[in-house]
């Protein structure tokens, strides 16, 4: 039987909750996506700190707005006000540190006042003992003196037997003197007087016994003439000084070359002639890098040490005639040396190299040798020299 549809019961309408019933649903499905995520201890961490923040802003606001705007108080007492207007620091403080901000607190009636703190800075106590260091890979001379904020003068004064004042000598794992002041080591011999051992160093003998290190005093010293230092002992001369042993070959000329003979085998003979220089220099090599030690009086090194490559060629800085070739028994290594004939030299060190001989007449810019590192050295470079009438000169005066 076809019932008539119009005879149907009427269907119930789907209520659907309304737009704000939903969002219930909708955040609970949002923090059920974060848990899966793995994002939810992160998000309440993030809203913890948030929710602090904003409390902490609260109460700061409330302590601005009701207690921290008033100029004076209630005396529990009588009840009258009491006069807290800021005082300036330097009225109460008469040594008051400028540096030492502190215009940011209120200071009232009269008192002591300390600030707090925790810290005490003890201040670094003089050295007066002698250190001991051992040289590392790729130390120089310069170098460790501004370590321990010394001379490099210094260093070489304190290590005479080590290092006999050729900054050159210095090798990796060397044991060297580190004093505590710019001044002189100084071994006390039998006979020594202190008045001639502080005149030679340039000090007053009272230098030397006052200083803490030598653990000397006037009351066992006895006769500065004869004083009771046992022979062996090392004495620091605060701030003395002295002349360095020269260690560079003598003055050379191709009249008496044979002067430096006592220097190696490559000492020449007598030279009767040959070209004169122009007093105007060309520079000795392809490199221009100063590697090692530049030129520095303070140091005992009137040279230069020029960088590069083994074998690579060295030029005759002018016109003249080869004075030494050979090698040189104080550390150079093979030395070539030129005179100018106008009272210049040049000389050359550390040759790995050379195709000159006595009396060879050098020209200016000619190849004499090839670079190296024979002698000692502590890697390939040039030392090279220059002087005017046996004078060292600085090379960097005469190069653009």
């Amino acid at each position: 039987m076809i019932k008539d549809p119009s005879s149907e019961e009427p269907k119930p309408e789907v209520q659907r909750p309304p737009e704000e019933m939903q969002k219930p649903e909708r955040w609970s499905a949002l923090w059920l996506k974060m848990l899966w995520l793995g994002l939810g201890e992160r998000f309440l961490q993030i809203g913890s700190v948030i929710v602090t923040l904003i409390l902490i802003g609260v109460v700061l606001w409330i302590m601005g707005t009701y207690y921290l705007k008033t100029d004076s108080v209630g005396s529990p007492e009588s009840g009258e006000a009491i006069d807290v207007t800021p005082v300036s620091i330097e009225a109460v403080l008469p040594y008051y540190n400028p540096d030492f901000s502190r215009s940011d607190l209120l200071f009232s009636n009269q008192g002591v006042f300390r600030f707090s703190q925790n810290h005490t800075d003890l201040p670094a106590k003089p050295r007066s003992e002698v250190q001991k260091y051992l040289v590392q890979a790729n130390d120089t001379v310069i170098g460790i003196a501004e370590k321990y904020n010394l001379s490099p003068s210094t260093i070489l004064w304190g290590n005479p037997y080590t290092l006999s004042d050729n900054p050159h000598s210095l090798r990796e794992g060397m044991e060297l003197n580190i004093l505590p002041v710019d001044g002189v080591y100084y071994e006390w011999h039998d006979g020594d007087g202190l008045n001639g051992v502080a005149d030679v160093y340039g000090v007053t003998p009272e230098d030397i016994i006052n200083f803490a290190g030598n653990n000397l005093s006037p009351e066992t010293i006895g006769d500065y003439s004869n004083p009771n230092i046992q022979a062996g002992t090392w004495l620091i001369v605060p701030n003395g000084s002295r002349e360095f042993i020269n260690w560079s070959a003598p003055l050379i000329t191709r009249e008496n070359p044979a002067v430096a003979s006592i220097y190696g085998p490559g000492a020449c003979e007598a030279v009767m002639d040959g070209p004169l220089g122009s007093g105007n220099f060309v520079w000795p090599t392809t490199e221009t890098w100063i590697s090692g030690y530049d030129y520095s009086p303070e140091t005992n090194h009137r040279a230069i040490d020029i960088y590069g490559q083994i074998g690579n060629p060295i030029y005759a800085a002018d016109d003249g005639v080869v004075v030494y070739a050979g090698w040189n028994d104080w550390g150079y290594g093979n030395v070539v040396m030129i005179d100018h004939g106008n009272g210049w030299q040049t000389l050359y060190a550390h040759l790995d190299s050379y195709n000159v001989q006595c009396g060879y007449y050098a020209l200016k810019g000619a190849v004499i040798g090839g670079l190296g590192s024979t002698g000692n050295s502590s890697g390939p470079h040039l030392h090279y020299e220059m002087r005017y009438n046996g004078v060292p000169q600085n090379p960097h005066n005469f190069y653009n």
